[in-house]
């Protein structure tokens, strides 16, 4: 087939140049325009050298773009300037896949108050899918827009999704913990390496922003109100994120139980994987790779349980899972060009 005419906005961030490297090994996309405002001019290889070796397009300002010849766009924008581009964008490209937040929140009141600002697109806002991709295969079939989870309810909901039903759901404690690349690639203080080596922190405690977007995803699936205790740590490392989460079982429910509902669900899933009991996720195991391995562990209260779940936070806690989306809506393989083993040490 003709590939695809692909844009990656913002493809100077981690998540841009994320997914330039997985598209670069895509067999049904070429990458047709990079945008970067602020590196506009510049060749690719000169912001990332270990992508220099590809003919990449030179970089340029979104506004700039030719989008009579862009098929397919992966805006790696952060959450208010993703909103904007899109509203323009959206008008020209029949296939946007935002990586942003901007459209995560189905309540345009619920985004203002997480992000501190009105949402300018609302109708856009309505149509955008949600693409955990595991468990919304049907509705990304034929999507336009859709919107790819955070990295941490990533991480978290792919955990406690098959639970659901055994479980308190009003008793759920998700404690995450991220690589630095999480933050993004920008100018910070609290970023620089005598900030975050040799030392770990929990932060925007209580106020985190995915909080409300994993209460949104669970409370949908129960058709009830459900709001989590969600705490997030940063912890010396580039890539990688794990979330433990802590859930009391209902009663008569056993981890056996609990085991066989994770079995039963991503048995056939190429991405998820549940380990064999006893066997604790490691990031390490799923470093630079689409994938996501599970524990499910009794805990030492009775009738507790811990669940754990561990992911690249850069692959699929974002332009992996982008890239997996695509292939969903475009009715492609759903592994295409997202074989790659995981990278170890």
């Amino acid at each position: 087939m003709e590939k695809l005419r692909t844009a990656v906005l913002g493809a100077s961030g981690y998540t841009g140049a994320e997914a330039v490297r997985l598209i670069d090994a895509h067999p049904n996309l070429t990458i047709s325009a990079l945008t970067a405002n602020r590196h506009a001019g510049k060749a690719y290889g000169e912001v990332y050298p270990h992508l220099a070796h590809s003919s990449f397009p030179q970089l340029q300002k979104w506004q700039d773009v030719n989008w009579d010849h862009i098929d397919v766009v992966f805006a790696c924008l952060p959450h208010g300037a993703s909103e904007e581009t899109i509203s323009v964008v959206s008008d020209h490209v029949e296939k946007i896949v935002d990586l942003s937040a901007d459209f995560r929140l189905k309540d345009a009141e619920l985004y203002e108050t997480t992000y501190g600002r009105a949402h300018t697109a609302p109708k856009l806002l309505k149509e955008a899918v949600y693409g955990l991709s595991e468990y919304a295969r049907d509705d990304l079939a034929g999507a336009s827009l859709v919107a790819c989870p955070g990295c941490y309810p990533t991480a978290s909901l792919l955990a406690l999704l098959p639970a659901l039903e055994l479980i308190d759901q009003n008793n759920i404690i998700i404690d995450a913990k991220s690589g630095v690349s999480g933050a993004g690639r920008k100018e910070s203080t609290a970023l620089l390496y005598p900030e975050t080596a040799e030392g770990a922190h929990a932060y925007a405690i209580g106020t985190h922003r995915h909080g409300p977007e994993i209460d949104q995803m669970l409370s949908n699936v129960c058709a009830q109100d459900i709001q989590v205790s969600f705490t997030p740590h940063l912890v010396p490392m580039n890539r990688g994120m794990i979330a433990t989460c802590y859930v009391k079982l209902n009663q008569g429910v056993s981890i056996a139980d609990l085991r066989a509902a994770y079995e039963a669900r991503y048995h056939d899933e190429p991405f998820v994987h549940l380990e064999a009991e006893g066997v604790v996720p490691h990031t390490r195991h799923v470093r630079a790779s689409n994938q996501c391995r599970i524990g499910v562990f009794a805990d030492r209260r009775e009738g507790h349980a811990i669940i754990i779940s561990v992911i690249d936070n850069l692959t699929k806690g974002s332009s992996g899972q982008a890239v997996q989306n695509l292939n969903i809506m475009m009715g492609w393989g759903e592994t295409l060009g997202l074989g790659m083993v995981p990278v170890f040490p």
